[in-house]
């Protein structure tokens, strides 16, 4: 009996030392963080067609149509985060029948 509690006590030591690792790396990537210009964030095409439900495709289609703004450096696009909630903005109508 007593060779099981000393087993579930060294795996609760192993546990805790692991998650004191764990917020050890998580406190420095958050030191280590650098904050883009104007504390923009940027999305790829893979998130921003995760966000707006579209394909990539469609999004080749809006950037070719000049429908929504991005950056290409090199073959990598990137979207400013607060340039997509302009576009999801632009399409938003207020209800016009209210229910009462």
């Amino acid at each position: 009996m007593n060779e099981l509690i000393f087993a579930d006590q060294e795996l609760e030591v192993g546990f805790i030392e692991k998650l004191d690792a764990l917020l050890e790396g998580i406190e420095r990537m958050g030191a280590s963080h650098k904050a883009s210009p104007g504390n923009e964030q940027f999305l790829t095409d893979k998130e921003v067609s995760a966000w707006l439900k579209v394909s990539r495709r469609t999004l080749q289609d809006y950037r070719n149509n000049g429908m929504i703004a991005y950056y290409q450096l090199g073959g990598k696009i990137l979207y400013k985060e607060s340039d997509i909630e302009k576009l999801v903005m632009s399409g938003y109508r207020n209800a016009y029948r209210l229910d009462t």
